[in-house]
C-alpha cells in the first residue's frame, strides 16, 4: 500500500511538470528567458554598481539600488557576492541593502514569471513593493548604522548607444512575452508575434557584434541550465504538495484576514531556500489550496531576499547586529506588504 501511494505522489508530480510543459515554456519561459540573458550580458554590471558606491549622490545611489536587479539579472545567491563586493568596497549601508533586498526581488524573470503564474495583480505588486520597500529598509540601515565618509566624486554613466540598442531589444522581447495574454487567438497571436520575432532577430543582427550575439547566446544558456532544472523540481513537488497538504490547514494558516497569516507566510519563506523561480510553484499550489494573496505576497517578498544560508553570510558581512536589523526589518515589510495588498487593494 505505502509503495503504491509513493508511486501515486510520483505520477502526480510528473503530471505536474508535463502540464507546466504544455502551457508555460514556449510562450513564458522561452521568451523569458532569451530577455534576461539579454539583459545579463548587454548590460554593463560595473556601470551600474558604480551609481551606488559611497560616492554618489544618495538620490541616485537609492533608485538605482532599487532597480538594478532588473538590469543586472541577478537571483537570490548571486546577489550575495556582489552585496559584499559593494560593501567592502565602501557602498554605504542604505545603498547596499536596498539592493540586496530589491535585486533578487526584481529579477526580470521572477516578476515575469510571478504575473504568469500568480496573475498580473501580484506580479505588479511585487515588483512595486521590491522597490518601495527596499528603499525604506535601506533608509532605516542608513539611520541606524550609516556614518558619513569620504569625498564625493564624479558618477560615470552607461554608454548611450549601447543602453538604448539593448533597451529597444528589452521592449521587443517583452512585448512578445506579453501579447499572448492580450491575443487569445492563435491566428491573430501568430500575426504579431511573427513579425516582433523577425524583428527582434534582425535587429540583434544589426546592432550587435557576433562576440556580443555569442555571449548573449551563452548567457541565456547559462540561466536555462542553472533554472530550468530547478524550476521543474519545483514543479514536481508543488504538485505532490498539491495532493498531500490539506486545503484546511492552509486556510487556517495562511488564508489572510489576521495577523498570524502575514507572520507565518513571512517567517516561512525567510527560512525556506528558494532558487531562482522555485518560489513561484510552489506558492500557487498554496494558493490552489486556499492560502490569501497577501500571505502570498509576503511569501514571494521575503523569500527571495532571505534564507537561513543567507542569513549567515549577511550577517558575517554586515555584522550580527545590523544582519539581525536587516532580518527584522524584511520580515516586517513583508508582513505589511501583504496586509495593504489585501485590505487596501484587493
Amino acid at each position: 500500500m505505502t509503495q503504491d501511494y509513493l508511486f501515486h505522489l510520483i505520477n502526480v508530480g510528473l503530471q505536474s511538470v508535463q502540464e507546466y510543459l504544455a502551457l508555460h515554456v514556449l510562450l513564458c519561459l522561452v521568451p523569458a528567458f532569451f530577455l534576461a540573458g539579454a539583459i545579463a550580458s548587454l548590460f554593463s554590471k560595473e556601470s551600474v554598481l558604480k551609481y551606488f558606491g559611497a560616492d554618489a549622490p544618495k538620490y541616485i545611489s537609492y533608485s538605482v539600488a532599487a532597480v538594478s536587479g532588473c538590469l543586472l539579472a541577478v537571483c537570490s545567491c548571486t546577489v550575495l557576492p556582489l552585496f559584499a563586493g559593494i560593501y567592502k568596497r565602501g557602498a554605504g549601508i542604505g545603498p547596499a541593502t536596498t539592493f540586496l533586498f530589491s535585486a533578487p526581488a526584481i529579477n526580470i524573470l521572477a516578476i515575469v514569471y510571478t504575473a504568469k503564474i500568480l496573475g498580473y495583480d501580484i506580479g505588479v505588486a511585487r515588483a512595486i513593493a521590491a522597490i518601495v520597500l527596499s528603499i525604506v529598509i535601506g533608509l532605516i540601515m542608513a539611520v541606524l548604522y550609516e556614518r558619513r565618509t569620504g569625498e564625493h566624486k564624479g558618477i560615470k554613466t552607461f554608454n548611450g548607444e549601447e543602453h538604448s540598442h539593448t533597451a529597444h531589444i528589452f521592449l521587443l522581447l517583452l512585448a512578445i512575452l506579453v501579447i499572448p495574454e492580450i491575443i487569445q487567438s492563435w491566428t491573430y497571436l501568430a500575426l504579431v508575434e511573427i513579425p516582433l520575432i523577425a524583428a527582434t532577430v534582425y535587429l540583434s543582427f544589426k546592432w550587435y557584434t557576433k562576440e556580443e550575439r555569442a555571449s548573449w547566446m551563452q548567457e541565456t544558456w547559462f540561466l536555462v541550465k542553472m533554472i530550468a532544472p530547478l524550476l521543474l523540481i519545483g514543479v514536481f513537488f508543488a504538485g505532490i504538495i498539491v495532493e498531500l497538504l490539506p486545503s484546511e490547514i492552509v486556510v487556517k494558516y495562511v488564508g489572510g484576514g489576521n495577523f498570524m497569516s502575514y507572520f507565518i507566510a513571512s517567517i516561512a519563506a525567510a527560512l525556506m531556500y528558494f532558487s531562482t523561480l522555485t518560489e513561484v510553484p510552489i506558492i500557487s499550489a498554496l494558493t490552489i489550496l486556499g492560502m490569501a494573496k497577501g500571505p502570498a505576497l509576503s511569501m514571494l517578498l521575503a523569500g527571495p531576499a532571505l534564507s537561513l544560508p543567507s542569513m549567515i553570510v549577511i550577517s558575517r558581512v554586515m555584522g550580527i547586529q545590523k544582519g539581525l536589523s536587516y532580518i527584522v526589518l524584511v520580515v516586517i515589510m513583508a508582513m505589511i506588504s501583504g496586509f495593504t495588498f489585501d485590505y487596501y487593494i484587493l
